[in-house]
């Protein structure tokens, strides 16, 4: 079991770069970066963080068939460092290692939300869905 396990939900904020290994046996490396909404916001900060990830073999196959910038995913990894220096100066990352990923909504959400952003919500009134007269079931509120 590890301990490094990390879970989170966001959107893509590209489509994945996927490319292949060289060599007889070639592998699969996909690279995604995934916005992660922040609960809590201070003036003058930004309102999502912005995850690296690396997938490898079947996993990022899977990324390259399935994902698109804005889709809405869950994923599970483990964290490493990304630390480099470069001419000198050192520089401090992280990314994540994504063991597995999940759809976070259906496309038929998704395809709602980018309604929902691309034009306002047209909302009647109290937003209450209505009851058929003609349901034939003891309702306790009514």
């Amino acid at each position: 079991m590890s301990l490094n396990n990390f879970c989170f939900c966001g959107r893509l904020t590209a489509d994945p770069e996927v490319r292949y290994s060289q060599g007889s046996k070639s592998t699969a490396v996909a690279n995604i970066s995934v916005a992660v909404n922040r609960d809590f916001k201070r003036e003058g900060d930004p309102d999502a963080d912005f995850i690296k990830c690396v997938a490898f073999g079947k996993t990022a196959e899977s990324i390259e068939k399935y994902l698109t910038k804005g889709t809405k995913v869950i994923c599970v990894g483990s964290v490493q460092n990304n630390n480099y220096e470069k001419d000198g100066v050192k520089h401090y990352g992280f990314q994540v290692v994504l063991n597995r990923w999940e759809f976070a909504e259906s496309r038929k959400s998704a395809a709602e939300s980018q309604e929902e952003e691309s034009e306002p919500a047209k909302k009647s009134g109290d937003d209450f869905m209505p009851i058929p007269s003609n349901l034939d079931i003891d309702m306790p509120f009514a």
